[in-house]
C-alpha cells in the first residue's frame, strides 16, 4: 500500500483579475522526491509553486478554485495559519536576496525571530544548513561579513540555507539556478539529491537538462494546463503526449 501523498492537487484553477493561469489541475506530489515542474513561459508553473504556500494571496485580484491538500488537509482550511504554513513549504526565488546583514545572521534570523535558536544552538543550526546548502566551505573563515559580499551562487546558496534554517517540511525551487555558473549549479543540484531524503523538494528548472538530471518525477505544463507527469525515465523517453516530446527535445519552448 503506498504511502499518503503530501499534496493531493484537486481540479485547481488560478486567476489573477480576469485571467486564467492554471486550468483544472490535478497533482498528486510524494513526500520524500523531487518533482520538476517543466514549461515554456506563460505555462503557469510558479503560479502553481506559489498556490502550494499560498504566497498567490499577496496579488490583489488574485483567487483560487479547486483544492490544495497537505498531508490531508486544506491548505485554505481557515484554521491553516499562513505564516506557520509557509514555514513548513519554504521558497527559494529566481533572484537571490539576502538580508542587509551578515552571512551568519541571514541563517540565524529566522530561527531568532520565531524562539527557536539561541546561544550555542544558534551557531550549531548555523552550520547544519550551511553544510546542506553547500555552502558550509566557502564562508566558515568569514562569517561576519556582509552577505552582499558573496557571488551570485553564493548568495543563491545562502538563500537556500535561510529556508532550511526554519526546519521545512517542504522546499520550493523556483529556477534557482537561472542566473548562476555550472560550479554553483552542480553544488545545488548534488545538494538536492541528498536533501530529498529529508524534505519534499518542488522545483521550477531553469531547463529540460536540469530536469533530467535531477527529477523522481516530472510535470509538464503547457499554458496553465498539466499535459503529462511520469517518473523522469519515462517523460524523456517514452512521453505519451507529442507535446511533452516536443518539448523536452527541444522542438519548441
Amino acid at each position: 500500500m503506498s504511502p499518503q501523498p503530501k499534496f493531493v492537487i484537486k481540479n485547481l484553477s488560478f486567476y489573477y483579475g480576469g485571467k486564467r493561469a492554471i486550468h483544472d489541475l490535478s497533482l498528486d506530489i510524494a513526500a520524500n522526491e523531487i518533482l520538476s515542474v517543466i514549461g515554456p513561459a506563460n505555462s503557469g508553473v510558479t503560479t502553481l509553486l506559489r498556490a502550494l504556500n499560498r504566497l498567490g494571496d499577496l496579488v490583489p485580484g488574485a483567487r483560487m478554485e479547486g483544492e490544495i491538500l497537505m498531508d490531508g488537509k486544506s491548505v485554505y482550511d481557515p484554521d491553516v495559519s499562513v505564516t506557520e504554513l509557509r514555514r513548513k513549504i519554504g521558497m527559494v526565488f529566481e533572484v537571490p536576496t539576502p538580508l542587509p546583514m551578515s552571512i551568519f545572521d541571514n541563517v540565524a534570523y529566522g530561527p531568532r525571530l520565531i524562539g527557536k535558536a539561541n546561544g550555542k544552538s544558534v551557531a550549531e543550526s548555523v552550520e547544519r544548513v550551511l553544510r546542506k546548502a553547500a555552502l558550509w566551505d566557502d564562508v566558515k573563515d568569514r562569517l561576519k561579513t556582509p552577505a552582499m559580499s558573496l557571488s551570485g551562487g553564493q548568495q543563491q546558496r545562502l538563500c537556500f540555507a535561510r529556508v532550511l534554517a526554519l526546519d521545512p517540511e517542504v522546499v520550493l525551487l523556483d529556477r534557482p539556478c537561472s542566473g548562476l555558473d555550472p560550479i554553483s549549479t552542480a553544488k545545488i543540484e548534488e545538494s538536492l539529491s541528498q536533501l530529498k531524503e529529508q524534505y519534499t523538494i518542488v522545483v521550477a528548472p531553469h531547463n529540460v537538462q536540469q530536469a533530467a538530471r535531477i527529477s523522481d518525477r516530472v510535470a509538464f505544463m503547457l499554458t496553465g494546463s498539466l499535459i503529462e507527469e511520469n517518473r523522469n525515465v519515462e517523460i524523456f523517453s517514452r512521453p505519451k503526449d507529442q507535446r511533452t516530446s516536443d518539448y523536452v527535445t527541444g522542438r519548441f519552448g
